[in-house]
């Protein structure tokens, strides 16, 4: 190649980075690389026995790391962690579903507060920066009020200890007929004005009342965690509400296109964690990774 050859040559590649950051072309000429981790929630590795073989079968599937329980032996945890090299980026507390902070009984709350504690204190140990908890559910003998109220009461008590443990209390989306809208959900979060609170968003729980993407970009900064899921309304509608999670990633009513288009507009890259039936099996566990690089590519 000459000196003219060269120098020429030097212009374009010099006048392509100078359009590559120009808004617009960005997309064209160097496309959007997302750092976001692919994780595997514990209640859907169906493959192992034990947690080190559970840890192992995730890692061959191609996973990233495992959100773990909480309440398990740490010296086990720890040791499947180091040993496959995966992370923990999140504890699910084991505890919430069976003692709500928003139940009618003192003495429950205090107990099910105590197994928040653990939960958070089991995430330090692990390296993990966030739990997830379900704060509290409405029903027949809970009203949405007594709901809101208790479980802010029992969060702030925790607040000190999460702040001073640097981990997240994530606030998870689920069907117990609370927090019902992105709006709400975000005020939520921000009543108790601590960097700790955040929310720990699942895409599939969403799609019976609302657009996940709608909520994702209302809720923002707030998101911790992402959870993947998927949802059938079509299943739904003929076979029961519960029945419209069964149903392959990619192959429901979640518009996985604009999900990730919506984790992009608020600047989200951290863990997507699959929470999905199919891991009974090798080949089913691979398959769920699969399908989660595609979301994320998507």
């Amino acid at each position: 190649m000459d000196r003219r050859q060269f120098t020429k040559q030097s212009a374009m590649v010099s006048a392509m980075a100078t359009v590559a950051v120009i808004p617009g072309f960005s997309e064209i000429l160097l496309p959007l690389k997302r750092n976001i981790k692919k994780g595997i929630y514990w209640g859907s590795i169906g493959v192992g026995k034990s947690i080190l073989e559970k840890f192992q079968a995730a890692k061959l599937a191609g996973f990233d790391g495992v959100e773990v329980m909480s309440h398990f032996d740490r010296n086990e945890v720890l040791k499947a962690r180091d040993t496959t090299g995966l992370t923990i980026p999140s504890v699910c507390g084991a505890l919430h579903g069976k003692m709500p902070l928003s139940h009618p009984d003192p003495k429950i709350r205090e107990e099910g507060l105590a197994g928040l504690k653990v939960t958070l204190e089991d995430a330090k140990a692990y390296g993990a920066d966030s739990i997830l908890l379900v704060p509290g559910r409405v029903s027949d003998v809970v009203s949405y009020d007594e709901c809101w109220n208790r479980s802010v009461e029992e969060i702030k008590k925790m607040v000190p200890v999460a702040e001073k443990l640097n981990v997240n209390i994530a606030i998870e989306n689920v069907w117990n007929n609370f927090l019902l809208s992105p709006l709400e959900a975000a005020q939520y979060v921000d009543q108790f004005q601590s960097p700790v609170i955040k929310f720990y968003f699942d895409v599939g729980n969403i799609v019976a009342y609302g657009w996940p993407e709608q909520w994702i970009r209302i809720l923002g900064k707030r998101i911790a965690k992402v959870h993947i899921k998927e949802y059938s309304q079509k299943i739904a509608d003929t076979q029961g509400r519960r029945a419209g999670f069964k149903v392959k990633l990619q192959e429901g009513d979640v518009n996985w296109t604009a999900v990730m288009k919506a984790l992009d507009d608020i600047g989200y890259n951290d863990w997507t964690t699959v929470e999905m039936p199919g891991g009974d099996t090798p080949e089913g566990l691979k398959d769920l990774c699969d399908r989660l690089v595609k979301i994320i590519e998507s």
